[in-house]
């Protein structure tokens, strides 16, 4: 007599086989199953919804949201010399909050300049409104309407960042953000805006060949022009465009000393340390907000 819990389809194998045999049947069975589920991925945890940063993970074929237990703030007062950019992307995110038209931004330009700082900065300034942040990996965009699909119910405002994008020819992921910032048959959620930082305004690559009217049939394209327009127009689908400058001397300097001071250098320390900071950037070929901070810790660490 089976117990209650048998699976219907060992039930009925009782019938034609003989407990000896059953016993033996099962017993290889369970050990299929056993070595299966060693094989398959476990399934994805629950989202943790008090969070109010999160990263898209991947295993095989599954992905969650995983919430990120240490966020790295930034204060919007810390990152200097961007004013018209960060009042921008501040005026956007804040009508995103309150519920009106607001954009997708596309912020690109010299790398270390405050493209990332600032999303972070908003996240800072405005979780406690209602804003969370989703960061996405270039080689995941291809589950963006997934993860759109996952929050587009949930009363928060969430920022889907994508860092350092940019394409190469024939990725899947092009075609997918093309589609959730315009173009899919289906509305995007109004509780999602996506912010991207690019070193690449057009994110995709151009060639010089592409801009000559008479191109040779080796690359069998027949209508050169239209092949631009189409690596163009991912970019043209984001509402806002920030462009980011490299740092003039000055500018660099005094975000050297407002990172000196953070680190508790006195003005006489921020004297002291102008011809090192110019050094520091030279040697490294950049005058950044990235740099200047990343000299004022070394800095600091070894005269305070």
């Amino acid at each position: 007599m089976p117990h209650a819990g048998t699976p219907k389809f060992f039930v009925a194998l009782e019938t034609f086989v003989s407990k000896p045999d059953l016993s033996q049947l099962i017993s290889r069975a369970e050990r299929v199953l056993a070595q299966l589920e060693a094989w398959l991925p476990p399934a994805p945890p629950a989202t943790d919804w008090e969070a109010i940063a999160f990263r898209w993970r991947k295993n095989g074929s599954s992905g969650w949201l995983d919430s990120v237990k240490a966020v790295a703030t930034m204060d919007p007062d810390d990152i200097r010399h961007v004013e018209r950019q960060k009042d921008i992307i501040e005026r956007n995110t804040i009508h995103f909050l309150q519920g009106k038209p607001a954009n997708n931004v596309l912020m690109t330009g010299a790398r270390g300049t405050g493209k990332s700082s600032l999303v972070k900065a908003m996240l800072t300034k405005y979780a406690d409104q209602g804003l969370r942040l989703i960061e996405v990996d270039k080689s995941d965009l291809a589950d963006l309407d997934f993860i759109v699909d996952q929050v587009s119910a949930r009363p928060e405002r969430f920022i889907i960042f994508c860092d350092d994008l940019s394409f190469e020819e024939g990725e899947a992921g092009y075609k997918a953000l093309k589609s959730v910032l315009d173009g899919s048959i289906s509305a995007t959620s109004d509780n999602v805006l996506i912010y991207a930082t690019s070193n690449r305004r057009h994110l995709m690559p151009e060639y010089m060949s592409e801009n000559q009217k008479n191109v040779t049939s080796a690359t069998g394209e027949i209508h050169p022009g239209e092949a631009v327009e189409e690596k163009v127009s991912l970019s043209e689908r984001f509402g806002i465009w920030l462009s980011f400058y490299p740092f003039k001397q000055d500018d660099y300097l005094d975000i050297v000393g407002h990172w000196l001071r953070h680190y508790g250098c006195t003005e006489a320390h921020i004297a002291d340390a102008r011809t090192e900071a110019l050094q520091w950037a030279l040697e490294r070929g950049s005058r950044s907000g990235r740099v200047a901070r990343q000299f004022a810790r070394d800095w600091a660490a070894r005269h305070v």
